[in-house]
């Protein structure tokens, strides 16, 4: 495995379909965090951010939209905070919809996810990467090689 990274994903629409997560996709999630700082950012629409942040073993934070305005705004802060703490890390973002589009802008590498909800066109344009799924994203990470060869220029 190489450098550590820091890792944040949206939780519904990237990670999760209607706020569940595949046995394949807690699979490679746990192998991650073996090896990265990883967090989840949600509004928790479903409420199961709890419930996965312990299943998972990785930190969940929930976004508060009423404090910045807008879920958007909320996870780019929380994106700011998260770089002012892990200074030297680079930051890996994935998300699909409306409110990652800061996200996956400002994250040192942004990978849009296609997945099952669809994707809010002006986040893929801000994205580095674009993958069909969230497994074949997360593979990237876990199969170095892939990410190498996709971000060659």
């Amino acid at each position: 495995m190489g450098e550590s990274v820091i890792i944040i994903f949206d939780l519904n629409g990237t990670i999760a379909t209607d706020g569940i997560i595949k046995d394949s996709t807690k699979k490679r999630i746990k192998e991650l965090r073996k090896y990265h700082e990883i967090f989840i950012l949600s509004a928790d629409t479903f409420g199961t951010l709890k419930d996965i942040e312990e299943e998972l073993g990785i930190k969940g934070i929930k976004v508060d939209k009423e404090k910045y305005g807008s879920e958007k705004i909320a996870k780019n802060e929380i994106l700011k905070e998260i770089r002012e703490k892990y200074k030297n890390e680079k930051i890996i973002a994935f998300g699909n919809g409306a409110n990652d589009e800061l996200l996956l802008k400002n994250a040192d590498l942004g990978i849009c996810v296609l997945g099952d909800e669809g994707t809010w066109t002006k986040t893929l344009l801000n994205s580095d990467i674009v993958v069909k799924n969230i497994d074949d994203g997360l593979d990237l990470i876990l199969k170095e090689k892939r990410l190498k060869a996709t971000i060659r220029e």
